[in-house]
């Protein structure tokens, strides 16, 4: 049975950082997507950023907004994906949500939260002006 929990959000003032960590278990697939998405309320569900493991070298995405600001990276000695946020602004608020999935044709998409087979319940991250 596969889980994901976010277990830490929290409230930033602009130009603060965040980590947010991801723990995960029973995710099995050979190759697979770790990812980030959020969701602001009234707005769709966004990529953020997510991790293509599998073989020899992990392979990293992220969405325009985020790039230079958010990193994210696994540790697999503790099953962990994590989201470092830097020089958050207002507009990264949101609900994020930590996702798993297998690496399709096209890598990890970003704009397809329906190739994401696990998610987690989801942690609030509210930056303050």
């Amino acid at each position: 049975q596969v889980q994901l929990v976010e277990s830490v959000g929290g409230s930033v003032q602009a130009g603060g950082p965040l980590t947010l960590p991801c723990s995960a278990s029973g995710v099995t697939y050979s190759r697979k997507c770790l990812a980030w998405f959020r969701q602001a309320p009234g707005k769709q569900r966004e990529g953020v950023a997510a991790v293509n493991i599998g073989g020899t070298a992990y392979y990293r995405y992220y969405t325009d907004s985020v790039k230079g600001r958010f990193a994210i990276s696994t540790d697999s000695t503790r099953n962990t994906t994590y989201l470092q946020m830097n020089n958050l602004r207002p507009e990264d608020s949101g609900t994020y949500y930590c996702a798993a999935g297998a690496v399709s044709a096209f890598g990890c998409d970003l704009s397809s939260p329906d190739e994401y087979a696990h998610w987690g319940q989801g942690t609030q991250v509210t930056v303050s002006s």
